[in-house]
């Protein structure tokens, strides 16, 4: 249809050239273009108004769902009827595309047995795809994904678990050292370990989204829901856009997050396997592609970087894209712009950095060229030309011509102008002139279809500028790092307007067009703000910036403290999603605990350093420094009148506590372990502690006068509060088959003793059974993580698990029903 309409908008100007040159100064190729621009907008109206419908039925849908929640299998509700009518797939120049060919599911949830199809550039030769396999290997060394850490800590197979009848014990094994639990007295006559144990029947689910979800993949997300806090703007750019449905769309860790601010609801993209790193949306507004980093699964084997294009409005996967073919990580993806986004380009983070370009429906390869040597930060359709691409990064600016299936590069030409260190943001403006912002501070504009500049803002910013954003209305936005500045300039490039982004929530790394005169702003620090010129900026999505370790829950309300490296301390509301308040400590925290009565908590630093803060007014109340090694655990005695503090110099310290948590005195020291402290448990009656080590040792002690416990007959039919112990007999059961004693990172006991979490290495969280003292246990299991969990804690009422990534820097909130 475009086609024919350009044909004939060709031939009339053709036919009356002198009576249109005379009364009009735009040159015939310009108002072409501009035409063409008109028709392209009409077909993306056509596109909002079906994405419009699809998400009003989603919510209808919901409705119904709610009605018949007690039925999941009966005869589907008109509504139900009417969305799985709908094409699952975007409609492209008014037919609908054709089924893709590949075996690749439609579910949103990241398949472990999905085939990885072995697609070779063409121009690769068979060296290079060896040094692919080989530098995949390794490749987690140089991404932010920790998932392989424990990759290569396999035993071939474990020792079986035995029971001494006789003396009530069971012994596991661990990387072949042996782990004495004992069985309690109530027990010992009817304990067997060929008992089998059935998994849980609660399950975690998403607590606030409210979508339809076809019967054929209702199993699969059902288990995989939940709420997540943070946004990943610390190394990633061009990663937050508004959809039409008023939801902003961007990612953290392996999840992809559509989150509607207005009716305070998120939805979830699970297709990833590990960390995304590079978002793109259509021209139709309603499909998305999201590139991942290369990841190794939990048995060993490679996962492969790929590109997933998606539907935002069902969650379904629509096609997969380079698995075989990108080195390391995908870490820019783009979809053209004046051909229907019929094309999409990539770059993965090669040595050589190789640009490609797909029929993404097609899912086949057109093009790749080697881009550059050094960085690459953004790559770009140019939006009147869908065979031009505009690359940007360490000491270049690069124009790309796609002729047939061979990319040709013309290099920017500052000339007379200062060269940047880095160009780190591209956008481009209603004539197509592309604008170009630099680690300089300098705003460059390159006319359209050139490689020069035409005009220039000098100093626009102090320090560099992380993204340029044209608004509707044609007006330029900019965002600065060093000055943490938003400026607005008019159309002639003059400054109209400024915000500044406050000092806690960082530089500005992404800007994104909202309502009206809405703005979105992602920061460095994994912030995203709300605001427009006219008034001021707010936060309403926080997180993390570095590894996180430290989580505890309010033993009275809705709430959970986290701390991480990042020397930040966050005291979270699970109803609104938002921090209560924020502290920024001295030190990089790693463990936190909350006093019984909930007025103040520990934090535990990586300097042996911890502290004790108001949880009202996040006041300072003390100080206290315990060797010089990691303060790996924080916990308070049931009864409010003791602190353990547990470090990674072997010992526990064991502290007085007074005036409702406000006066210390250590009273003892539990000296004992060969290795550094890792779990720690309180009795119920506050007398008597459980610890574990790193080297898998299980020690028993007096809290009042921490002295070691050597009989089994006093500790064995002892009733422990918590259950945080990764080696005792009753969770023994969560160890896979030849796991390394550092598979799992933290367990959690459910507070009315039903279930059981652990947080393990490979970026999943378990659910289990409890008591869970049977040799290899099944369990629910739940992606979301892209990063070893840290942490995971039931608030006190049982209604919501938090989990908590490592180098994720990730919170997610999963309700329990």
């Amino acid at each position: 249809m475009l086609r024919e309409v350009c044909l004939f908008v060709k031939f009339f100007l053709f036919l009356s050239d002198d009576n249109l040159s005379a009364g009009s100064g735009m040159e015939m190729d310009d108002r072409l273009s501009h035409l063409e621009q008109r028709v392209q907008l009409q077909e993306d109206e056509i596109q909002l108004l079906k994405a419009a419908l699809a998400d009003a039925l989603r919510r209808l849908g919901c409705c119904e769902e709610l009605t018949q929640a007690h039925s999941r299998k009966g005869a589907p509700t008109k509504v139900r009827q009417i969305l799985q009518a709908l094409p699952s797939k975007p409609l492209s120049n008014g037919y609908v595309q054709q089924k893709r060919l590949g075996g690749y599911p439609s579910s949103p949830s990241s398949p472990k047995k999905e085939v990885i199809m072995s697609i070779k550039r063409k121009s690769m030769s068979t060296e290079r795809l060896s040094t692919t396999r080989r530098e995949i290997a390794d490749s987690r060394s140089r991404t932010t994904s920790t998932t392989s850490s424990t990759c290569g800590k396999r035993d071939s197979k474990s020792k079986e678990c035995t029971l001494n009848a006789e003396d009530g014990y069971v012994r596991m094994f661990l990387r072949g050292r042996p782990v004495t639990m004992h069985v309690p007295d109530q027990l010992r006559d009817s304990y067997s370990l060929d008992h089998k144990v059935a998994q849980p029947e609660r399950k975690l689910k998403l607590q606030w989204v409210n979508f339809f979800i076809p019967d054929r993949i209702l199993a699969l997300f059902t288990l995989t829901q939940f709420v997540s806090y943070g946004y990943r703007g610390r190394d990633c750019r061009s990663n937050l856009y508004l959809l039409p449905t008023g939801e902003i769309v961007y990612f953290n860790a392996s999840v992809v997050v559509l989150y509607n601010v207005e009716e305070q609801q998120q939805r979830h993209y699970l297709g990833h396997n590990d960390d995304v790193k590079c978002l793109a949306v259509h021209p139709d507004m309603v499909t998305i592609a999201t590139g991942q980093v290369a990841g190794t699964s939990k048995d060993g084997k490679l996962l492969a970087p790929h590109v997933r294009v998606w539907d935002s409005v069902s969650l379904n996967t629509l096609h997969v894209i380079g698995t075989g073919v990108f080195d390391r990580a995908v870490t820019c993806v783009a979809f053209s712009k004046s051909n229907g986004g019929a094309r999409l380009c990539a770059v993965d983070d090669a040595n050589d950095h190789i640009l490609s370009v797909w029929d993404w429906q097609k899912e086949k390869q057109l093009a790749d060229v080697k881009c550059s040597n050094d960085s690459v930060l953004g790559a770009f359709f140019h939006p009147m030309d869908a065979n031009l691409i505009v690359t940007c990064g360490k000491s270049h600016l690069n124009f790309w011509t796609m002729e047939g299936n061979t990319l040709t590069k013309r290099q920017g030409l500052f000339e007379k102008h200062e060269k940047p260190k880095y160009v780190l943001c591209v956008a481009f403006a209603e004539n197509g002139d592309a604008i170009t912002g630099d680690s300089s501070g300098n705003i460059y504009i390159w006319a359209k279809g050139g490689n020069k500049i035409s005009h220039m803002v000098a100093g626009a910013h102090e320090g560099g500028i992380f993204s340029v954003c044209v608004l509707k209305d044609g007006r330029l936005v900019s965002g600065g790092g060093k000055d943490r500045k938003v400026v607005l300039w008019d159309h002639e490039y003059h400054k109209h307007s400024e915000l500044e982004v406050p000092e806690a929530f960082g530089p500005v790394r992404t800007l994104a067009e909202g309502k009206q005169e809405e703005l979105f702003v992602g920061t460095t620090r994994n912030v995203i703000l709300q605001g427009s010129f006219t008034g001021t900026l707010t936060p309403i999505v926080q997180g993390h910036t570095d590894e996180l370790w430290g989580l505890d829950v309010h033993p009275s309300t809705e709430q959970f403290v986290t701390c991480g490296q990042d020397k930040q301390v966050h005291l979270w509301d699970t109803t609104s999603h938002q921090p209560m308040w924020s502290k920024i400590i001295e030190d990089p925290g790693r463990s936190a605990g909350f006093h019984p009565s909930g007025t103040v908590l520990a934090v535990g630093t990586m300097t042996g350093r911890w502290l004790v803060l108001d949880t009202e007014t996040r006041d300072l109340i003390s100080m206290h420094t315990d060797g010089s090694e990691i303060i790996s655990i924080v916990k308070y005695s049931p009864d409010g009148a003791y602190l353990a503090v547990g470090s990674h110099d072997n010992f526990v310290y064991i502290y007085a506590v007074t005036e409702n948590g406000r006066k210390y005195s250590r009273v003892g020291k539990c000296t004992g372990h060969s290795s550094f402290v890792t779990h720690l448990d309180w009795s119920t009656n506050s007398q008597y502690i459980v610890t574990n080590s790193g080297d898998y040792e299980i020690l028993f002690w007096e809290a009042l006068n921490a002295k070691h416990v050597t009989s089994a007959d006093v500790v064995r039919n002892l009733e422990w509060a918590t259950s945080t112990c990764v080696l005792s007999f009753n969770v023994f059961g969560i160890w896979p088959d030849g796991a390394d004693g550092t598979d799992i990172n933290a367990v959690c006991r459910s507070n009315d003793r039903g279930v059981l979490a652990t947080g393990d290495d490979f970026g999943k969280v378990h659910l289990f059974s409890y008591p869970c003292s049977q040799p290899r246990a099944p369990s629910h299991v739940y992606g979301g993580h892209s990063s070893h969990v840290t942490n995971v804690a039931f608030l006190h009422d049982d209604s919501h698990l938090i989990s908590t990534g490592g180098k994720d820097t990730s919170i997610l909130q999963w309700a329990l029903a």
